[in-house]
């Protein structure tokens, strides 16, 4: 094999490559390798932890077929190191595997690619597919996935549940004290009920290249594949029933507030300053005597705080919550003001932006 390629597309390749190689939890070592290929003029870096692949096709000055495996890491490592601008030349001669780039040479101890794991296909005439702008995709996929578990012990819960509904896409998550919904695309024609694990759809965000329009995902039983320009990342679905989610929304809030978001964000941080002794409990209150949203924390150590937002509220209620989960979810909206909805009795709060129905967020309260 024999391929040469500039410096920064390879680069880049192996920096998506090497995170799923490098993080492979195995006890086999040709999991932390990159599969690199040349066939036809087409090169293609591989890499697999066994839950998910990653493939990106590098586009090359010259090639002659071959295979071959590298330490990912370490091939990584030596090209990012090297000059941009610089034509990377690779070559092996059995399983030692020769880079060269101007003034620059490294032979680096390969093994054959016989060792690699072969990677399961999808049969995309039997798939269901979507497609979405990257900009969309990347920004409601960012708002559901702070609300999925980490619990390994209910694994339906630790990944993202991509659904359809109405002749419409949704995401949802979930870790059973907060949960999160984005409709994701209004119109489909195909259905879908499927668990994305959490870290393959984070992979997936991190790896998306900035000059990549639009994204791609299909689904078959067992799995699902986003394709982004020449960049593919299949991975394994969660084997599970995700929770009837739907029902757990609240109806119409006894209580509606709309308040600017920037204010209450601010509000909610300073509050959990003095919420770390009691695990970030903070309070919301109304007051509406005064017209005004209350936020407040005390702490027998620290001190105590309290802070208002103007309001139009009909009644007087309060709640405490989690200040994390809080902030968190108002940092997922992203108009100027929200409607934060809540009741006497101690019933999930549900926030959204004032004009968006799209995306929605429940919040449990915690314990007076």
């Amino acid at each position: 094999m024999e391929i040469e390629v500039l410096q920064e597309k390879l680069a880049r390749a192996l920096g998506v490559i090497s995170r799923v190689a490098v993080g492979a939890k195995s006890t086999l070592p040709i999991l932390s390798n990159v599969l690199i290929k040349a066939d036809n003029n087409k090169v293609s870096l591989t890499a697999t932890n066994l839950d998910m692949a990653v493939v990106d096709y590098v586009p090359v000055v010259n090639a002659k077929d071959g295979i071959i495996t590298v330490p990912a890491r370490l091939l990584a490592e030596f090209v990012q190191n090297l000059p941009k601008g610089e034509k990377v030349k690779i070559v092996n001669d059995g399983t030692k595997v020769k880079i060269t780039a101007s003034k620059y040479s490294s032979v680096i101890n390969g093994a054959p690619a016989d060792d690699f794991p072969e990677l399961p296909g999808i049969d995309e005439s039997k798939s269901v597919a979507f497609s979405m702008s990257v900009d969309e995709f990347k920004a409601g996929a960012s708002e559901v996935v702070i609300a999925a578990s980490g619990d390994t012990t209910r694994p339906a819960l630790t990944g993202i549940y991509f659904n359809t509904d109405k002749g419409a896409l949704y995401l949802a998550a979930t870790d059973g004290y907060r949960l999160a919904e984005k409709k994701f695309i209004d119109k489909v024609k195909s259905e879908v009920a499927a668990i994305v694990p959490t870290s393959s759809l984070q992979e997936v965000l991190r790896s998306i290249p900035e000059d990549v329009d639009t994204i791609e995902f299909l689904f078959d039983d067992t799995q699902v594949r986003f394709r982004i320009g020449e960049l593919e990342i299949t991975s394994k679905l969660i084997d599970g029933t995700f929770p009837d989610y739907r029902r757990l929304f609240p109806g119409e809030s006894e209580i509606q507030v709309t308040l600017n978001r920037a204010e209450l964000i601010r509000n909610a941080k300073i509050a959990s300053l003095f919420a770390r002794e009691s695990n970030g409990a903070i309070c919301c209150a109304t007051d509406s005597k005064n017209g005004k949203f209350i936020v407040s924390s005390i702490s027998n150590e620290v001190g105590e705080n309290k802070s208002e937002i103007d309001a139009e509220v009909s009644e007087d209620a309060s709640i405490r919550m989690d200040s994390r989960f809080l902030i968190e979810a108002l940092n997922a909206l992203d108009e100027e003001n929200l409607i934060f909805g809540f009741a006497k009795k101690a019933t999930p709060v549900l926030i959204k932006n004032e004009k968006d129905d799209k995306y929605r967020h429940i919040i449990m309260p915690l314990d007076n």
